[in-house]
């Protein structure tokens, strides 16, 4: 049930981000790609993986290893997302 409810609001927080993105400038998407990324992919990601890889294995302690892991990297991954979009300059236009 947990896992359906995590995959559910994963795929929304992912169609809001699409919808918020869809044409705007360079600076907007790394910033609502940053966003997302931290705020919904990294957690929610890292606990699907980490409890279904720890599911496989049958040791929580290796779940928990691996929710760490995908959760510092994909957290990295947003955080630089981020720190590109406030500082991209964008060329105005003439």
């Amino acid at each position: 049930m947990a896992i359906g409810i995590a995959i559910g609001i994963l795929i929304v927080s992912l169609a809001i981000a699409y919808q918020l993105s869809k044409g705007k400038l360079k600076k907007r998407k790394y910033l609502v790609w940053g966003m997302t990324t931290v705020l919904a992919i990294a957690p929610l990601f890292s606990w699907l993986v980490g409890i279904f890889y720890g599911r496989s294995v049958g040791d929580g302690f290796a779940g928990i290893g691996m929710m760490l892991l995908v959760f510092l990297i994909t957290f990295l991954i947003g955080l630089i997302s981020i720190l590109i979009g406030i500082f991209t300059k964008e060329k105005p236009k003439i």
